[in-house]
């Protein structure tokens, strides 16, 4: 997805920006006039291109420049982090340009599945994490013991989580089956669906993200897919 802007940058800027090239190495190909802008071979580094022109290296497009919004259906293994010495995570999943600058914008566990945000743009992020921005988050759970409905109440109301000393905000707890339900969160505390059954003296055994605010997870994607957000998706949370 692409976000057309009125702004310009360097062309040297430009391509540092959405290749793994340095600068110094921008230049060179730039000189030696492997870079095309609207179909234009353009040999100045100096020179300006809008970030919604069409710009080429050695033939090949380079996406444009500027902030990317994703959803990624999580398989259980992968931990939300850029790096990790042993486990994989979530940005080996994807094929883009400069990965190491997105951020996963609501965390999952790493036997958690479902619907994760990646995205550069840091207001956005925060709006989605922020509890004060009422982003509710969707949960199918699955538990060893029965859901009763007394866990019902206490999540409505809010519950002590272990360790914490405030209680979770008012969540919204649907009984699908005996130990099938449907959780609404609009915090994202560590390992906090777990640690609300936890309290209920229950055990989560299968966790998965349906969605966030209005953005549902793409039934298409298969676990480990990924897609760019559509623009009503990214209007959605309100930065």
């Amino acid at each position: 997805m692409s976000n057309v802007s009125n702004k310009s940058l360097r062309l040297d800027r430009y391509l540092a920006s959405v290749t793994d090239y340095s600068r110094s190495d921008a230049k060179k190909l730039i000189k030696a006039g492997e870079i095309t802008v609207d179909g234009v071979a353009i040999r100045d580094p100096g020179q300006t291109v809008a970030l919604d022109a069409v710009v080429n290296l050695s033939g090949h497009s380079l996406r444009t420049v500027g902030p990317r919004y994703i959803m990624l259906n999580k398989p259980q293994g992968y931990i939300c982090a850029a790096r990790d010495r042993r486990h994989q995570t979530v940005l080996d999943l994807m094929e883009e340009d400069n990965p190491e600058r997105l951020h996963v914008a609501g965390r999952l566990d790493i036997d958690t599945t479902g619907l994760v945000l990646l995205t550069d743009d840091g207001s956005w992020s925060h709006a989605v994490t922020s509890p004060q921005r009422k982003c509710w988050k969707s949960y199918y759970v699955e538990t060893a013991e029965v859901i009763t409905e007394q866990t019902q109440v206490h999540f409505s109301r809010g519950v002590f989580l272990k360790d914490d000393t405030a209680r979770t905000l008012p969540a919204e707890l649907e009984l699908l089956g005996e130990r099938v339900a449907r959780l609404k969160i609009c915090e994202g505390r560590y390992h906090q669906v777990k640690r609300m059954f936890g309290a209920e003296g229950n055990l989560v055994t299968s966790l998965h993200r349906e969605a966030i605010g209005e953005i549902v997870l793409d039934l298409d994607l298969a676990e480990g897919e990924y897609r760019y957000l559509t623009a009503a998706e990214v209007a959605s949370v309100q930065t």
